[in-house]
């Protein structure tokens, strides 16, 4: 397929399929990105072997200048549109609007049962360009950057707080769960209420990649280092999805944690968090700081600031890296 890819647009710009060799290419085109919380630098190789995923270059003269990433879901349905970025020289030349063309054009003409694009934003382009989308949800994010020497003090005093908080609470709190394979298909796939009242636009968001709770879905996500967390087993009001640490150049290395976490009653969002954050502490090496990004429903983000900035504060070594920004889910038809 690699040899039937190539194309040119403007006489200049040649686009193809990437290789695992292209790699130190597309990392010389993402200095910068994502405020050094750029992930393809950790998943640049996964990519190239993921069932189901293409990942396009745009060249000019046999020098990489962009890239753009599909994965098809919904069993063949919808293509999710994700990575994409632009040579720092090259924005503003329209680069980004050819390779999108083409990336379009490539899936409509190979993969003609695709009837969906769907995508998540981490800003507001404005009103004209959201006109193209169906806004299905906005998420509000909270990221705070932990120091190396801080990360275990920091856990820590947030357990003490949540367990506080349980402790108070008539009858107590009972302490959050690990949710396994069959137990979350059950909750997914069989419990159309439970998904209306977790899940925004019943859509699962997994480290910004948007997925319908199919079977098919489900599969995917079971491939990738994650767990799934729940206040209760039976009828929960929160679940958080833990994607494992994985490094990123920020600070000439950290460490970037991302927990979704799902519904919208707070206190049981904090205690399903904590637990997750204590759970995957080994993770966090000696020596990294973090960079913790935590997904959540609007309302929820007072609180869940309050929680960590407050145990951040007894903690020392916390701060808050990010004001409040936004995920925002959309669709459109293909």
């Amino acid at each position: 397929m690699s040899d039937t890819t190539a194309t040119r647009a403007d006489s200049e710009i040649e686009f193809c399929l990437a290789r695992e060799e292209d790699y130190d290419d597309v990392m010389a085109i993402s200095h910068g990105i994502y405020s050094g919380m750029d992930y393809l630098p950790a998943r640049y190789h996964l990519w190239m072997k993921e069932p189901h995923r293409l990942v396009f270059l745009g060249k000019r003269r046999g020098r990489v200048i962009a890239l753009e990433s599909t994965i098809l879901v919904d069993g063949g349905e919808t293509v999710i549109v994700e990575g994409l970025r632009v040579a720092p020289e090259e924005r503003g030349r329209g680069v980004a609007g050819l390779i999108q063309s083409h990336v379009a054009q490539f899936i409509k003409t190979y993969y003609p049962r695709v009837r969906t694009r769907r995508l998540t934003r981490g800003d507001n382009p404005g009103p004209q360009a959201l006109a193209k989308f169906r806004v299905l949800a906005t998420r509000a994010i909270l990221t705070q950057h932990c120091e190396a020497a801080s990360v275990g003090r920091f856990i820590d005093e947030l357990g003490v707080r949540v367990r506080l908080e349980g402790a108070g609470q008539h009858p107590p709190a009972p302490p959050p769960v690990t949710l396994q394979r069959e137990e979350l298909r059950s909750l997914l796939l069989s419990n159309p209420g439970a998904v209306d009242k977790l899940l925004p636009a019943r859509t699962i968001i997994q480290d910004w990649q948007p997925l319908r709770p199919t079977p098919a879905n489900l599969d995917t996500l079971e491939t990738r280092p994650l767990s799934w967390a729940a206040d209760r087993r039976d009828g929960p009001a929160a679940l958080v999805l833990c994607t494992a640490p994985y490094p990123i150049p920020q600070g000439g290395g950290s460490l970037r944690l991302n927990l979704d976490v799902f519904g919208r009653d707070l206190p049981a969002a904090r205690r399903v968090l904590v637990f997750q954050m204590e759970r995957v502490r080994g993770a966090l090496r000696d020596g990294a700081a973090v960079i913790l990004n935590v997904y959540s429903d609007p309302a929820l983000w007072e609180g869940l600031r309050e929680l960590c900035e407050g145990a951040g504060g007894v903690a020392g070594g916390v701060r808050r890296y990010r004001e409040y920004w936004e995920q925002l889910l959309l669709e459109t038809d293909f």
